[in-house]
C-alpha cells in the first residue's frame, strides 16, 4: 500500500525531478548500508592478500627492534611511555597503504551508490533528534523493526557460513602441532581468509536484496498526493486559469496580426466556404509565394469579409486551398509542389487586374 499523508490522501503518483531534487537536497537518497559492509569487507580482503606478506614482515622487523632497541631496555628505568610512542608510529607507517586503501573504497562506495552528494540540511541539529519521545517512536517504528530483524537474520546466515568453514578446518588443526610456527601462521590465515571470502559473498548477496528494497521503500517515499502534484504544477507552470488566458490572448494577438497582413495578399484562394488561404507575392523580395493568413469555417469567413473589402481577389480552387491550409503554415513559402497551381491562380489575378486597368483607361 503507498504511505499515506495527514489528510488521509495515499501517494500514488511518482516523483517528478523536481521532487527528487528536493529530496536529494535534504540528504533523502536510496543508500543502503550493507552494500558498504560488503565492499568494505571483500576491498580489505583484497587488500590484505596484497599487504599481507609485506605488512607481516614489517611488524616482525618492528617487533625484532623494538625487543632490541635500547629504548626496551629501559622500560624498568620509567621509560614505558617512549616504548609505547615508538610502537604506535611504527604500526602508523605499516598500515597507512591498508588504511588509505580502504578510505578510498569507502569513498567509492558512497559515490558508487549516491553520486557526489553534500546536504547541510541532512547533518544540521534538529530538535526532533534528540527528543525522546521522538526517538522512542522511532525505535518501536515499523522501520526499526525491519532493520532489527533483517540484523539478527544477516548475523546468523554469516555466523552459519563462518562456523561451517571453521569446522571443516577443524581435523586440519591436529596437524599443526608437528608444524613450524610460521606454517601455523600461514594456515590460521589461509583459513580466516577463506571464512573472509565465504562472509562476504553472503554479505554481497544479502546487499543486492536490501538495496533493492531500501530502493524501493525511496520510490514510495517520495511518491506524491493529487494535490501535491497540483501544487507543484502551479509552482512551476503558474496557475492553470492564468495560462489559459495567456494563451488565448496569445491566439487573439496572433489571429489580429493575421488579419492585418490579409489586405496585403494578392490574392485569397477559397473552398469556398470551409478554408480560406491568402497568398502574398513580391517577385523583388521573394523566391516564392507565402500564406499571409488562413482559417476554416468562421475565421475563413473573416478572411473572406476583409479581403472583399480591401479588394484583394478571391478565387475558388477547393483542391489549392485544402493542399495550402494543410501543408502551409502562416509565414511559410509555399512547397514546389504547389508552385505550378499557384502560379495559375497569380497569373489569373494578373490577368483580371490588367483587364481592369485598361477598362478604367477606356472608361477615361
Amino acid at each position: 500500500m503507498p504511505p499515506e499523508t495527514d489528510t488521509g490522501q495515499e501517494r500514488t503518483i511518482p516523483a517528478t525531478p523536481r521532487r527528487r531534487e528536493e529530496a536529494r537536497r535534504r540528504g533523502q537518497v536510496a543508500k543502503s548500508r550493507e552494500v558498504n559492509s560488503a565492499l568494505m569487507l571483500l576491498a580489505a580482503l583484497a587488500a590484505l592478500s596484497l599487504l599481507g606478506p609485506r605488512l607481516l614482515r614489517e611488524v616482525g622487523n618492528t617487533f625484532g627492534l623494538f625487543f632490541a632497541s635500547p629504548t626496551y631496555q629501559s622500560i624498568a628505568g620509567g621509560d614505558l611511555a617512549a616504548v609505547l610512542l615508538l610502537v604506535l608510529e611504527r604500526f602508523f607507517v605499516i598500515l597507512t597503504p591498508f588504511l588509505m586503501v580502504m578510505v578510498l573504497v569507502a569513498v567509492l562506495v558512497n559515490v558508487l551508490q549516491v553520486g557526489f552528494l553534500f546536504s547541510g540540511e541532512a547533518v544540521s541539529p534538529k530538535w526532533e533528534r534528540i527528543d525522546p519521545v521522538a526517538g522512542l517512536k522511532r525505535l518501536l517504528s515499523k522501520r526499526s523493526l525491519m532493520e532489527l530483524l533483517k540484523s539478527l537474520l544477516k548475523i546468523a546466515v554469516v555466523g552459519y557460513v563462518c562456523l561451517n568453514t571453521i569446522r571443516q578446518a577443524v581435523p586440519d588443526l591436529a596437524t599443526l602441532a608437528d608444524r613450524g610456527l610460521d606454517e601455523v601462521f600461514f594456515y590460521l590465515g589461509e583459513v580466516g581468509f577463506k571464512v573472509g571470502i565465504r562472509a562476504g559473498i553472503v554479505l554481497i548477496v544479502i546487499a543486492i536484496i536490501d538495496y533493492a528494497f531500501q530502493r524501493y521503500e525511496y520510490e514510495q517515499s517520495i511518491k506524491m498526493t493529487i494535490q501535491e502534484f497540483k501544487q507543484e504544477m502551479r509552482e512551476v507552470e503558474g496557475d492553470p486559469m492564468i495560462r489559459a488566458r495567456i494563451r488565448s490572448i496569445q491566439r487573439e494577438m496572433a489571429r489580429r496580426r493575421m488579419m492585418e497582413a490579409v489586405p496585403e495578399a494578392e490574392v485569397v484562394v477559397t473552398n469556398p466556404t470551409e478554408y480560406a488561404v491568402a497568398l502574398q507575392y513580391r517577385p523583388e523580395e521573394m523566391d516564392a509565394p507565402k500564406v499571409v493568413a488562413k482559417g476554416q469555417r468562421l475565421i475563413a469567413q473573416k478572411i473572406r469579409d476583409l479581403a472583399v473589402e480591401s479588394g484583394v481577389p478571391i478565387v475558388e480552387d477547393a483542391p489549392l486551398a485544402r493542399a495550402l491550409f494543410k501543408s502551409v503554415e502562416i509565414g511559410q513559402s509555399i512547397p514546389e509542389k504547389l508552385y505550378r497551381a499557384v502560379a495559375e491562380v497569380l497569373a489569373y489575378v494578373y490577368r483580371l487586374d490588367q483587364a481592369g486597368k485598361q477598362m478604367a483607361a477606356m472608361g477615361r
